[in-house]
């Protein structure tokens, strides 16, 4: 069905109107002018014409079937306009027009009516409250759309909920000289959406490049499922805006705390392995690099610089991405010092001079090509008027188009006077940019590409001795007594069921029985305050540690007990774990993606410095190293200072049992394990909360 949206034999435009400033008005006006090559059916029952075209009273009086019709009339108007074009076979309709769900509750009622109505009558629905489609293919020319971005023809396909924004990312690409392929921006996505709209342009041999711009992720899962495939064989740079702070306020935990729309978004991007982007500059920059040349094997970089500065600048770059700048090996730079000026600087940066010539420039990037320490050639390129910067601009176009490395050029230069250079980059099809940074970061893109590609998915590990049962009668149990926040036992009991390590405990129902559980236990303890509506015990002054008598603790249930006497609270007492480092590993649930798995620094500072990771569920063995990795106190977890790391094993174990955990027990809404104490040897869990 997508292919009537984008390969329309016809279309026509219900509310075209006589007026000049018209949103049906410029569709039609778009069509023609674009040279779509079908024909195009304003609908009008007032005028004969439009825009030189023959207007029909109505959709019914149009002489063929069509597959595409713009709506550009009320919303209210809009179900019995769909009721006629079931009668017309009509394939797709773009529902330009406002008024649906982003109204309220009166336009989501009228959308509502719309897509019951077109399914009856097998039509597909683009929008509402959207733009349309463009498709510059010569062969269908079809603008449907009443944007005014006309584009050449190319290899970059654009999806976006948000116009505007759609139309910034569009108009930029032309500003950068770029062609582009397909074009989509469905507003409301009521019907056709973002994942349907990615896969086809995944399908399509004439995208090389996918843009996409999000506001948060309405279908999570389905975007997963869909961009995973996708990009596995071209790639998807996104972009992404709409962070709430509302949903985390409103959570019960800190790893719920912790998440937000963007962080969901994050997680979706980076495991389907989608780039993303902060800078819609940045995102079509490096759009523009993915749309030539092969993509890096590696992170290696070879640079070739006529001045030495912006190679630092370029470097600074690369290196801040994660590429490195190796030495060039003993038979390279041999061979560059026998053909180079002897003056030249052979190293990584190479610098072949101001003075360098065109064969200067060929020798170099053949060079970097046959080294096999080198991954993609980086060249920053100055027209020094004292050479033949035409001849260099030729020579970098050949080679470009016979080397396997991606090459990326910074061309600096006075556009207006070497008009020849640049023209000859560019119709070479090389990839150039004005500054060193740009051409960085754009070169950093493709490499991260290039690893996303190749990463290993890893292991889902399946504990045999995890008890589904005894920790679903312990949910079930608080199901049933009307409880969503679980109790201590509850959540020891589960916890123990799935095999995750939990410090020696006893629950007291009064001070003297607390005592009674310290001597038990023995010295020192922990003393924590057990009642649901106490979430964070820490915060509220729920919590003693270290009491290293009976004395002590009977004083601490006291003070608790007044503090929280409206609360008929109980107490939980537990062994003093000393030393050791804090950690937290949690758990939010997630519609249409199942939970996402939180792992990061734990105790009393988990949400001031927020250093935590996320992965969706199932979590893997590639996943767990990564989370670790990716940490800015890694190395507090490896050791530093002599101290000894933490129990890597243990905590990946925890953290893989618990992703099984919700994977089976799906009622769990959110869970913290805060803090675990990681010691070199062992890793156990001193507190937990789970919320159904």
């Amino acid at each position: 069905m997508l292919d009537a949206l984008f390969n329309p034999r016809s279309v026509a435009v219900i509310g075209a109107s006589a007026k000049v400033r018209h949103i049906g008005t410029q569709v039609v006006k778009n069509l023609v002018e674009f040279g779509f090559k079908g024909p195009v059916y304003p609908i009008n029952p007032k005028v004969d014409e439009i825009q030189g075209l023959k207007a029909y009273k109505s959709i019914l009086d149009v002489p063929t079937d069509v597959d595409v019709v713009h709506m550009a009339i009320p919303a209210v108007l809009v179900p019995k306009a769909i009721e006629d074009c079931g009668k017309k076979n009509v394939k797709v309709v773009i529902l330009n027009g406002g008024g649906f769900s982003e109204i309220g509750p009166v336009g989501a009622a009228i959308e509502k009516d719309c897509l019951e109505k077109a399914k009856r009558n097998g039509i597909r629905i683009f929008g509402p409250n959207c733009q349309g489609i463009i498709n510059t293919d010569p062969n269908i020319k079809a603008y449907c759309n009443f944007t005014f971005t006309k584009p050449e023809p190319g290899s970059i396909s654009i999806v976006a909920l948000s116009g505007g924004v759609a139309s910034l990312i569009h108009q930029a690409c032309v500003d950068m000289g770029m062609g582009t392929r397909l074009y989509a921006s469905n507003g409301n996505a009521c019907d056709i959406s973002i994942p349907e709209i990615i896969n086809y342009f995944g399908d399509d041999p004439g995208t090389k490049v996918i843009i996409l711009y999000v506001e948060g992720i309405r279908d999570a899962g389905e975007l997963l499922q869909v961009a995973r495939k996708v990009a596995a064989k071209k790639p998807i740079l996104a972009m992404k805006a709409g962070r709430t702070e509302a949903g985390a306020k409103a959570a019960s935990s800190h790893t719920g705390g912790m998440t937000d729309r963007g962080t969901v978004t994050d997680v979706v991007f980076e495991k389907a392995g989608i780039i993303s982007f902060g800078d819609e500059v940045e995102l079509c920059q490096a759009a523009a690099a993915f749309t030539s040349g092969p993509i890096p094997a590696g992170n290696r970089v070879g640079l070739i610089t006529n001045t030495g500065g912006p190679a630092v600048i370029a470097t600074d770059v690369l290196s801040a991405g994660g590429l490195r700048i190796p030495s060039l090996s003993e038979n390279t730079a041999q061979l560059l010092r026998s053909v180079l000026f002897p003056e030249a600087s052979v190293g990584n940066p190479l610098d072949v001079l101001a003075t360098a010539e065109g064969e200067h420039f060929r020798q170099a990037i053949e060079a970097m090509e046959n080294d096999d320490q080198i991954d993609s050639i980086f060249i920053n390129f100055v027209t020094a008027p004292f050479v033949d910067c035409d001849a260099i601009a030729r020579v970098i176009v050949e080679e470009s188009k016979k080397i396997s490395k991606p090459l990326v050029c910074n061309l600096m230069t006075d556009k207006q006077q070497w008009t020849t250079t640049v023209k000859t980059l560019k119709e070479g099809n090389v990839r150039f940019y004005d500054y060193p940074g740009e051409a960085a970061r754009a070169l950093v893109a493709l490499t991260r590409y290039g690893a996303m590609r190749k990463r290993e998915e890893g292991e889902t590990r399946v504990f045999p001795d995890a008890d589904k049962a005894k920790a679903t009668k312990a949910v079930e149990t608080a199901r049933r007594e009307g409880r969503n926040a679980l109790s201590y036992a509850d959540v020891n009991a589960i916890l123990t069921a799935y095999g995750i390590p939990v410090v020696s405990s006893k629950i007291a129902a009064n001070a003297h029985e607390a005592v009674s559980a310290a001597e038990a236990i023995g010295f020192p303890v922990v003393l924590k305050i057990e009642a649901e509506s106490v979430v964070h015990k820490t915060d509220q002054g729920g919590v003693a540690v270290n009491l290293q008598s009976g004395e002590e603790v009977m004083q601490a249930a006291r003070r608790m007990g007044d503090t929280f006497k409206n609360e008929a609270p109980r107490f939980v007492v537990q062994k003093y774990l000393p030393g050791g480092q804090e950690i937290i590993v949690g758990a939010k649930a997630e519609e249409g993606l199942g939970h996402l798995i939180m792992f990061g620094l734990g105790g009393i500072h988990v949400e001031i410095f927020k250093d935590a990771v996320f992965k969706p569920t199932p979590v893997t063995t590639v996943d767990v190293d990564s989370m670790f990795s990716s940490l800015k106190a890694a190395p507090l977890l490896d050791g530093v200072r002599g101290q000894k790391g933490v129990d890597r094993k243990g905590l990946a174990e925890i953290i893989q049992r618990i992703s099984q955990l919700v994977v089976e027990i799906p009622a769990i809404k959110e869970m913290d394990l805060n803090p675990i104490i990681a010691y070199p040897d062992s890793a156990v869990v001193v507190d937990a909360t789970i919320s159904l």
